[in-house]
């Protein structure tokens, strides 16, 4: 059963006065076909994977309100509209008990999740787009970036049309941006925190160059002056381990984080910088692995006296001060602080 509603060129007029108002026209996923100046090529643009990060869909709605007319066919997707309506407006991230839409691209598609995420890739197949835009906010504010499964020419330029930061990744966890190994070149884009208004400006003036560029795969030049980052370890927490954010050690949880650790996103950390409290041993609390299957675990964190603190200099990105995001996803991304895989 197709849960898709597809529109076409959508007059300003009828897409309602606010996001909130163009979510509820929507009533579900969309995916919405705007008629370019080029009819031959097309591009995508996916939003809204999850609900609580509205800047790709508040970028869009500004667009339909302009009335521009960009140079190619593009087709948006907009996904999980449901997640973004329930109250308050763009606070979870998915609907209760259903799973992250962004690790379902891949077999099996066998529930409600999966069966959204091989329409999406229906929908792209039929329309064979010339580049995928996947866009997203961290949960915590940082500043944005771009992520791909590997390097060249057009994964650059696509990366630089919003960001100067580029991290390679080949986790293999069935996010969209997977299909570029075997489909078309696609990028996720992170343009920021979820409430951040620069982030949303972000969102909103990436849009424009990415519907309105003749080319967004090709450049003059090939060193884009990207910070580059490789094959980041995921620090995750272990089942039935509990998570807290405060200034000072609470005896009731497993680790204490400092709510003020999303301010290391994109910065240096090195093994004096206190991240929390923690009741060891490390491998109790965390698991992490290299692109090896090894475990990374104490590469990442140590825990000295009851204090939690890098195992050595790193950089660390998508930072969350958010307990069930943490949970359901990862505490953190790290890389060796010259942005290459952390190593023994």
């Amino acid at each position: 059963m197709r849960r898709f509603k597809f529109i076409r060129d959508p007059l300003a007029t009828d897409i309602g006065n606010n996001v909130e108002e163009f979510l509820r026209m929507l009533g579900g996923p969309a995916c919405i076909f705007l008629d370019g100046e080029d009819s031959s090529r097309t591009r995508a643009l996916v939003t809204l994977l999850h609900g609580n990060e509205p800047s790709g869909v508040m970028a869009l709605f500004h667009w339909l309100k302009s009335g521009r007319r960009p140079v190619v066919n593009v087709v948006c997707v907009v996904a999980s509209v449901d997640a973004a309506l329930e109250s308050p407006l763009f606070s979870h991230r998915m609907l209760p008990r259903a799973r992250d839409l962004n690790r379902c691209f891949r077999p099996p598609f066998d529930d409600a999740q999966g069966a959204l995420a091989e329409e999406i890739l229906e929908i792209l197949h039929m329309h064979h787009p010339e580049a995928v835009v996947d866009m997203h906010n961290t949960s915590g504010s940082g500043p944005s970036f771009g992520v791909c499964t590997y390097m060249d020419r057009h994964h650059d330029a696509l990366v630089s049309i919003f960001t100067q930061r580029l991290i390679v990744s080949n986790l293999g966890l069935g996010a969209l941006m997977e299909i570029s190994e075997h489909s078309y070149p696609t990028v996720t884009v992170e343009v920021g925190g979820r409430e951040d208004e620069e982030a949303h400006a972000l969102a909103y003036e990436g849009l424009c160059r990415y519907f309105e560029a003749q080319d967004v795969l090709d450049q003059e030049e090939t060193d884009w002056g990207l910070e580059l980052l490789r094959d980041p370890i995921r620090l995750e927490l272990n089942d039935n381990v509990t998570l807290t954010y405060a200034e000072e050690p609470c005896a009731s949880y497993d680790i204490t984080l400092k709510p003020d650790i999303e301010h290391h996103n994109f910065g240096g950390v090195t093994p004096d910088t206190l991240l929390g409290w923690a009741s060891g041993p490390e491998r109790r609390l965390f698991r992490a692995l290299d692109m090896g299957g090894r475990c990374a675990v104490t590469r990442l964190v140590r825990i000295r006296d009851g204090q939690l603190y890098p195992a050595q200099a790193l950089k660390l990105f998508m930072i969350t001060n958010n307990a069930s995001i943490a949970h359901a996803d990862c505490l953190f991304y790290a890389v060796a602080d010259d942005g290459a895989t952390v190593c023994d």
